[in-house]
C-alpha cells in the first residue's frame, strides 16, 4: 500500500470543494430572478488594506454582469468564519432574499481549513445562495 503525498490530498480536497461550491452557485443563479445580487467579502488582517482584494472580486462581478449591492471587511485574520461580524452580516442578507451570494478574492477569504470552509459552503447553500471565488480553491 503507497501512501498519498500531503499535496496530493491537498488538490483532492480542493476539487472536491470547487466541484461543490460551483454547483451550489449554479444551483442559486438559476433559481434567481432579474438582476443577479452579490456582495463583496473579504478578510484580512488587523493592518491590511483591502482594496486589491475588493478589486479582485469586483472583476469577476463585472465579467460575469452580476451586481454588487454591498462590499465587507472583516479584519479578522484567519479566525472561524462563523465568529466574523461582516460574513454573519452578508449571510443575513442572503437570508433575507437581498443578494444571490457572496463573492470573494479567493477561498482564504472564507477559510483555509477544509472542515471550516465546507461548513460555511453548508451554511450558504441552505440559505439558498451561492459563494463565487475569483481565484478556484487550488489557487492560493
Amino acid at each position: 500500500m503507497t501512501a498519498v503525498p500531503a499535496a496530493a490530498h491537498c488538490d483532492a480536497a480542493a476539487s472536491r470543494l470547487g466541484l461543490l461550491r460551483r454547483a451550489q452557485l449554479e444551483t442559486a443563479l438559476r433559481a434567481a430572478e432579474g438582476e443577479r445580487r452579490f456582495a463583496l467579502y473579504v478578510q484580512v488582517g488587523a493592518r491590511q488594506d483591502p482594496a486589491a482584494r475588493l478589486a479582485t472580486a469586483q472583476a469577476l462581478a463585472t465579467r460575469h454582469g452580476w451586481t454588487v449591492v454591498d462590499r465587507a471587511v472583516d479584519n479578522t485574520g484567519q479566525a472561524d468564519p462563523a465568529t466574523r461580524p461582516q460574513l454573519a452580516r452578508l449571510l443575513a442578507a442572503a437570508r433575507r432574499r437581498e443578494i444571490h451570494g457572496v463573492l470573494a478574492a479567493s477561498r482564504d477569504d472564507i477559510s483555509d481549513d477544509d472542515g471550516m470552509y465546507e461548513a460555511m459552503l453548508e451554511q450558504i447553500r441552505t440559505l439558498g445562495a451561492g459563494l463565487a471565488l475569483a481565484s478556484e480553491e487550488n489557487v492560493l
